[in-house]
This record gives structure tokens, C-alpha cells and sequence, in this order.
């Protein structure tokens, strides 16, 4: 199924103005990358943040959201979340910066 472009859209929104964005179309969704480093991705509708091992537990206790397991194996340190998770623009501003965060604490690639 072809990634969300009205998610993808609004993604790009909150990204706006950061320097070093970057995105690539992956596995049938569209990555958002900072310094070569995964922030947030879209697949079908719903979004996928890259949320590290600290922040992990955490994002997973929030409502709407679920563990990765694009490959049937959990991917630990990255969460999907349904549509109604980010449905309010607040909600997805909140969820990509958990993706920055992360990305903008790693070494450029």
C-alpha cells in the first residue's frame, strides 16, 4: 500500500526549517532523515518515529501507539502510530520531535 502523501505532507511542515532534512522512499513508505540519520518515516497512514532506547517505554505507553515490527521481529527504539495519534497538529509535532531529538543527538553520517 502507498504511503499517506497528506501525512507525508504534514511531516514536511514540522520539519520545515531544519537544516540537514532529507527524504527517501523506503520498503513502500517515505523516511525523513536528519544528517543522514532516520527521524520519522510514513507507511500506509500511520507514522513511524525513531524514538531511541530511552525515550522507548515511554513512547510505547502513549495511546495510539504500538512497537515496530516491520520485519516480524520488534525493532526496539521505534514505534508506529495509528492516524489517531497525531490526528491534531500538536500531537505530530510532539512525535517528530522525539525523531529529531534522537537523530540530532547522533554522529552525521
Amino acid at each position: 500500500m502507498p504511503f499517506d502523501e497528506g501525512v507525508s505532507e504534514r511531516v514536511r511542515e514540522v520539519l520545515h526549517g531544519n537544516f540537514g532534512i532529507a527524504e527517501q522512499r523506503m520498503f513502500g513508505g517515505l523516511a525523513f532523515s536528519l544528517n543522514g540519520n532516520m527521524v520519522c518515516g510514513v507507511f500506509s497512514d500511520e507514522l513511524i518515529v525513531r524514538v531511541g532506547p530511552k525515550a522507548y517505554d515511554e513512547a510505547l505507553s502513549r495511546e495510539h501507539a504500538r512497537l515496530m515490527d516491520f520485519t516480524g521481529r520488534p525493532m526496539k527504539g521505534w514505534v508506529y502510530v495509528a492516524p489517531d495519534g497525531f490526528s491534531e497538529d500538536a500531537e505530530l509535532d510532539k512525535w517528530v520531535a522525539l525523531g529529531v531529538d534522537l537523530a540530532s543527538s547522533l554522529p552525521a553520517k
